[in-house]
């Protein structure tokens, strides 16, 4: 069946007679087979008559066609002859296979795009290995190309240059060069007949009719002014057919042109019309290969100043290699000479001994990080070094496993040699046997000798099989490792640019948010335009669903069903929330491949759970979704197999449904208000609520001394999204109460939650001066804002990509980690919060600050490397310090309580009955 030819683009060989002869001509076979491949002055033109099968009905068979490759466009276009204008069709082998199979006709290959399967048929096995050879490196120079013709002149033209020697010396390692066969593909070959077919009708292809008349009328009128011109042959073309062809595109002058004679030169005497075509024959001869003997040497001269050329280029890219490895070292040692004298500046310029001691202490650290960082390193060389001398085993193996199988085959050979050697000898000096017709036994010895062939040539036959198809497997894993690393780069590509597009987008709607606060209502036009403006810019992810183009694509929800955008009632509120919205997804995008993939692929390879300073810092970094329940199991665990029991959570949820809880009703108050911007505590079809309430009942019966408290049905929801599982859920909650965070933070009293706040304050002073004494200043207490944040672990204040980080650090840390992230989250914000002069102002600021929290690699940097360290030991040492002042302060409080209760009774036993109510009154002011 014919291929259908490209619309819109025009073939090679539609400008001119599809003869690829017209071409760059190539080297005659005997010079061809003597120079390197790589080294001709111009490139071979792929081109030849094949057969290829196709066809409907009774005409379906084999029909002639002659195939030429267009290298611009990697496709295989093909007509029925050499002379025809139009292709019939084309191949695109830009994504082909090429497959030859051992038990197919002789010369028949196929080629295997993702559209079709042509089959086609050379003339000999040497033409269809030739062919399979020439289209392989087509297919592998096509991929290889550089993009722009410019780009491989101006620098790339000798990487390419021997990339493409290299592939080559790769493809005949597996199957040695074929060579070019004479007069059946080239140049050469559209000078050939027309290979004859057994029916004339048989040839022609009915699918392409039209093209078929057109190319027949262009033959016919090209023959008639060749005969009236006198100018060649019939059959053959001339200038002026050619002519038309060649209005739009100018080529190169048609070698099967005649050479016209200047006007001036005097004519030969006339000739007989036979002389006449003899001489236009051997003129088009001689123009289809000029004078080899003077062309021959110029390619030789050229030939060897393009080796020199490269061996030059090669040497100098060795020296530049060199020189550039030098440089490095020279500015690696720059460095560690400017950062050696700007310590010692810094402890010269020192004033005090103690600044010079913390310099001293400064550089021991770093002393410590650079040893610990060579251990490691070298713990790494050592796990290379053992991985390498596995590798070498293995492949010693192999090379054993390899000479075994050669060995396998040589005795195999040698009882087949045997096997025939004994034939012979049987056939020439038989046994002593019963006598046989001498027909017979001819017929016999002739069976089994043409048996024995007949296997010879299948074997040699399957063997160049496999070695083509090695070579095949070997240049497609090739072209498809090339093809993963574009999609690679195209995708990385792609998330860039819609991170670029979140970004204008939110800088758009930022813009639109300042000139609303600048118009205000001094014209209303203006605002009402504005606000048109802004709700456009709210409703454009909506847009382009409903157009099937999704620019930027940001879900409604993220993965663990919290709300991107909040849908506030308050219109700038919702502006802030989609900003802050494309600012979080366009830094999701932009860490995708840099950040986010190295740290999954991190995680997949740790397949066992162990403490360790690698996991600590993998847990600061944040854990990937797909394995943080995982890993948080595991982290629960930990905390817990001291209190877990088998059937313990089934016997609580028991004894729940058995008898009330005085705390039921309280949960049962909270559940309602638990997480109203996350789709599994909100939708009415959803189970979380359900599984919630089962949580915090057999918690409840779990610690009766707590029972329940507000800001339990938080810590237990976040524990539901992650893991999914009531239990799990359920010993996450026995962990955060009862073994890290201590013991009384959640009783009545909450006289551990009291303590915490005191010591971040005095951490704040610590840390922030700045920020402490501007807060001073105006009035602000912290813990109205901060007391909230320890009882529920941010779990109202960060957003959903932070909040899992935070939490991921937290269960494997404890509380000081909560400490970290509270300071953190003030440095993060100073500046805006020192802008403020007003105390109403700070406060309103405070309540919403931390939604403004975008950058999750910012916030972790500042708490776990800006802020200087402090150890759970000093925490411990604040918090017993605090807690004793304050359970001296409620003991204060207590007895000024009960002297006040004692001096109020006494006075009201002296007062009169009549002044009872009167003294009493005063009391009570």
């Amino acid at each position: 069946m014919e291929g259908a030819p490209e619309s819109g683009s025009s073939a090679p060989g539609s400008a001119e007679p599809a003869g690829s002869a017209r071409g760059p001509e190539e080297l005659p076979p005997e010079e061809s087979e003597g120079c390197a491949r790589p080294l001709q002055a111009a490139p071979k033109k792929l081109c030849g008559y094949l057969s290829k099968f196709g066809g409907k009905g009774p005409i379906r068979g084999w029909k002639s066609r002659w195939f030429f490759y267009d290298e611009r466009k990697c496709h295989l276009y093909y007509s029925r002859t050499a002379q025809d204008a139009n292709p019939l069709g084309s191949i695109d082998l830009s994504s082909a296979i090429f497959d030859c199979k051992a038990d197919a006709e002789e010369g028949t290959f196929e080629i295997n795009t993702p559209s079709r399967v042509m089959t086609l048929k050379a003339a000999t096995k040497q033409v269809m290995l030739y062919w399979l050879q020439q289209l392989q490196m087509k297919r592998w120079e096509f991929h290889n190309s550089p993009p722009a013709p410019e780009a491989a002149l101006a620098g790339n033209g000798p990487a390419l240059h021997l990339e493409l020697g290299q592939e080559e010396a790769e493809l005949e390692e597996f199957l040695c060069p074929v060579k070019t066969p004479t007069g059946l593909v080239g140049t050469a070959a559209a000078l050939q007949p027309v290979p004859a077919m057994p029916l004339a009708l048989q040839n022609i292809s009915l699918k392409h009719l039209g093209t078929e008349i057109q190319n027949t009328m262009h033959n016919i009128r090209s023959n008639k002014q060749a005969q009236g011109t006198g100018h060649g042959p019939p059959g053959e073309e001339s200038p002026q057919s050619g002519e038309p062809q060649r209005e739009e595109q100018p080529l190169a002058p048609d070698p099967s042109t005649p050479v016209r004679e200047p006007a001036d030169s005097p004519k030969p005497a006339p000739k007989s019309s036979l002389t006449t075509n003899l001489i236009q024959k051997a003129k088009r001869q001689n123009n289809t290969f000029p004078l080899f003997s003077e062309g021959l040497m110029r390619n030789r001269t050229a030939q060897e100043k393009v080796v020199a050329l490269e061996q030059q280029v090669l040497m100098l890219t060795k020296e530049l290699k060199s020189q550039k490895e030098l440089v490095k070292i020279l500015h690696k040692a720059l460095e560690a000479a400017q950062q050696e004298k700007r310590a010692s500046s810094a402890y010269l310029a020192a004033a005090e001994d103690k600044d010079r001691l913390e310099l001293v202490r400064h550089k021991v650290r770093q002393i410590a990080e650079l040893s610990r960082r060579v251990e490691a390193l070298e713990q790494e060389r050592e796990s290379l070094a053992h991985t390498a001398g596995l590798r070498e085993r293995q492949v010693q193996e192999l090379q054993q496993h390899v000479r075994l199988l050669m060995d396998k085959n040589q005795a195999k050979q040698q009882v087949i040699c045997q096997l025939s050697e004994k034939v012979t000898r049987d056939f020439v000096h038989p046994p002593d046997r019963p006598s046989v017709p001498p027909d017979a036994a001819d017929r016999d010895f002739l069976s089994q000798q043409e048996r024995l062939e007949h296997l010879k040539d299948d074997m040699e036959a399957y063997r160049t099989q496999n070695r083509f198809l090695n070579s095949e497997i070997h240049q497609v894993t090739k072209i498809w490792r090339k093809v993963a690393e574009k999609e690679k780069a195209l995708l990385m590509k792609c998330a860039y640019l819609q991170a670029r597009n979140c970004q204008v987008e939110s800088k758009y709607l930022a813009g639109l948010r300042r000139l609303q606060e600048a118009v205000g209502d001094e014209a209303s036009e203006c605002v009402e335009l504005l606000r048109q403006l802004t709700q456009e810019a709210l409703q454009w992810e909506a847009g382009e669903a409903s157009d099937g183009v999704e620019m930027s694509p940001i879900s409604e929800y993220d993965e663990y069903g919290f709300l991107r955008v909040p849908d506030y009632e308050v219109e700038d509120l919702k502006l802030l929330a989609k900003i802050q919205a494309l600012e979080v997804h366009s830094r999701h995008l932009l860490s995708l491949e840099a950040v986010e993939r190295p740290l999954r692929e991190r995680w997949a390879a740790l397949a066992e759970l162990v403490p360790s300073a690698e996991l600590k810092q993998l847990l600061r970094a944040g854990v990937p979704h797909e394995h943080r329940p995982r890993v948080w199991r595991w982290l629960v665990h930990r905390r817990t197999q001291h209190l877990h029991a088998p059937g313990c959570y089934q016997e609580l949820l028991s004894r729940s449904q058995a008898s009330k809880h005085p705390a039921a009703r309280q949960i049962e108050l909270d559940l309602n208000r638990t997480f109203p911007n996350n789709k599994h505590f909100t939708c009415p079809t959803s189970g979380f609520p359900d599984k919630l309430r089962r949580v915090l009942l057999a918690f409840s019966w779990q610690n009766p001394t707590i029972g329940y408290c507000q800001g339990l049905n938080r810590l237990a929801a976040i524990a539901l999204l992650v893991l999914d599982e009531e239990e799990s859920a359920f010993w996450c909650l026995v962990a955060i109460v009862e073994t890290i965070m201590p013991p009384d933070y959640y009783s009545k009293t909450l006289m551990a939650s009291q303590v915490d706040q005191r010591v971040l304050q005095d951490l704040c002073s610590e840390k922030l001066p700045r920020l402490m004494a501007h807060l001073g200043q105006h009035h602000v207490d912290l813990s109205l804002i901060t007391f909230n944040w320890f009882l529920v672990v941010f779990a109202d204040s960060l957003i959903s990509d932070i909040l899992f980080r935070v939490w991921d650090a937290f269960l494997y840390e404890g509380t000081k980690v909560v400490f970290r992230y509270a300071l953190a989250i003030f440095k993060y914000n100073e500046e805006e919060i020192l802008r403020l002069q007003d105390g109403l102002e700070i406060y309103q600021y405070l309540r919403l600050f931390t939604k403004t929290i975008c950058n999750s690699r910012k916030l972790m940097n500042i708490a776990f490397n800006d802020m200087n360290p402090f150890s759970m030991k000093q925490l411990q040492q604040l918090r017993r310090a605090h807690r004793e002042r304050l359970e001296s302060e409620l003991r204060e409080l207590e007895r000024l309580k009960a002297e006040y209760l004692q001096r109020r009774a006494s006075r009201g036993r002296a007062v009169p009955e009549g002044c009872a109510s009167e003294d009493e009154g005063d009391g009570d002011a």
